[in-house]
């Protein structure tokens, strides 16, 4: 313990006080982690980890330097034996943790944990349980309202979309109580996210609508710790919701504020997020080259942060688009790398629609009865996880597919109509044009006699523009 104590203090004092470098700050990590060994918690705390490698509230190390993955193996230190949740107790009198810090170090680490190990991390979502009752006991609903976006946020990414919800209104009646406008654009955008994937476009773009309007307000006063700037997720289920609602154009305007915002604020994680989003509509609107750019921007992107959920989104995204432009061997490939990564950190939102794009590929490379199984496989994950967004797409490939195999007339039909109604019920004017388009594909090659042998049928069926 005193070989600690005494590298604790040569560290310290061997860096600069405000390092600009990596390299200027790797004494300070060494640092904290001989002060943690020594039992002086909270000394590295507040006198080198917030001061001088976060820099208090701008995160210097993590924002600027991109540090995240060395921070956690700093952070780790301040739990006992590494055990993630569980802050250490210290010999030391003074040097124990108070409810505060111990607060403050369960969000750095849910924070740091989810963009190094992705949104499924086990470890992120024992460190925002572990946060909530202690939030209760200090009376800080600030402080109450991250651990329960944390919570949030892992129940989305891995349960049920029911389950989410849940925690989204309790989010939002916590920020109605305290009238906090920081809060209410968060609470508003965990509605709108879990709506979206509910499949009601209508009330996620309401909520998304309304967290802008507090935003573009310029209200927001109050700090608190995010994961990434809810505005820019705002912008996102925004944008979506108007393609859904037929509004192509100002959709795709829509998801451009939102990239452009992320980079303003130099939100790296909103940067990621809104990148991958924008490629989910780019494809969506049937544009492989502008799918193919945005992945290799989230691909490079990701890859310089260590951000691997988006890493693994970014290789689908390129192997739909390698696909779609007729390289289907280097875009199957692509894709089931990516479907493998999402696998290991254990994330289950948007499997569905990764799977269907893995569907579309190999459809393009003539192995149909493989893409129907993936499609079987993507119903079932939906129908499971209530991520009924996807319901009335999945189906209408369920359709396509059908028809190329010369399945029976009555199956084909029955999924085109059930894609055409479920379409009409969540009011995707896009999804049901498609639908409807390729049903009456199928219905004059059928009439012309051109497929006995199986169907043919386009999966790019462009929109009106409004």
């Amino acid at each position: 313990m005193e070989c600690n104590r005494r590298l604790y203090h040569y560290y310290r004092m061997f860096a600069p006080q405000l390092p600009n470098s990596f390299r200027e700050m790797e004494p300070l990590f060494s640092a904290c982690i001989c002060g943690c060994n020594a039992g002086l918690f909270r000394e590295a705390l507040h006198e080198v980890y917030i001061p001088r490698i976060q820099r208090g509230d701008a995160c210097f190390a993590a924002n600027v330097l991109g540090t995240r993955r060395p921070l956690l193996s700093v952070l780790v230190h301040f739990f006992d034996h590494g055990r993630w949740g569980f802050p250490a107790e210290s010999d030391v009198e003074g040097q124990s943790l108070t409810p505060e810090d111990r607060f403050f170090t369960l969000m750095q680490a849910g924070q740091y944990l989810t963009a190094m190990r992705g949104m499924g991390a086990p470890e992120a979502r024992i460190c925002y349980a572990r946060a909530e009752p202690l939030c209760r006991s200090l009376d800080q609903p600030l402080l109450l309202y991250v651990a329960l976006i944390g919570q949030w946020r892992y129940s989305l990414h891995t349960e049920k979309v029911s389950a989410a919800l849940q925690i989204a209104e309790r989010a939002n009646a916590l920020a109605q109580q305290q009238n906090d406008a920081a809060l209410m654009i968060g609470a508003y955008r965990a509605l709108a996210s879990t709506l979206h994937y509910l499949g009601d476009f209508e009330s996620s773009q309401r909520y998304a609508m309304c967290g802008l309007q507090i935003w573009r307000s310029g209200t927001v006063q109050s700090s608190i710790q995010e994961y990434y700037t809810p505005a820019v997720a705002c912008l996102v289920y925004l944008a979506f919701s108007e393609w859904h609602l037929g509004e192509i154009v100002s959709g795709q305007a829509t998801m451009a504020e939102a990239i452009s915002l992320a980079k303003e604020l130099n939100d790296a994680n909103a940067l990621a997020y809104a990148l991958g989003w924008a490629a989910s509509l780019a494809c969506a609107e049937r544009n492989p080259a502008e799918v193919d750019r945005l992945a290799s921007d989230l691909i490079e992107f990701s890859t310089r942060h260590g951000f691997v959920h988006w890493l693994a989104n970014g290789a689908i995204w390129r192997g739909w688009a390698r696909s779609a432009c007729g390289d289907s061997a280097e875009g199957i490939s692509w894709i089931k790398r990516g479907m493998k990564d999402l696998q290991v950190i254990g994330v289950v939102l948007g499997v569905p629609a990764f799977l269907a794009r893995e569907a579309e590929a190999l459809y393009l490379a003539d192995r149909t009865s493989e893409a129907l199984e993936a499609i079987n496989e993507a119903e079932a994950l939906a129908e499971r996880y209530e991520q009924r967004t996807y319901f009335a797409e999945l189906r209408w490939l369920r359709a396509v597919f059908l028809a190329a195999l010369g399945a029976d007339e009555s199956q084909i039909e029955a999924s085109f109509q059930v894609a055409i109604r479920i379409a009409k019920e969540q009011k995707s004017l896009s999804l049901e044009e498609r639908a409807e388009a390729t049903h009456a594909e199928y219905r004059r090659q059928k009439a012309s006699g051109s497929g006995r042998r199986g169907f043919r049928l386009s999966l790019w069926v462009t929109h009106r523009i409004q």
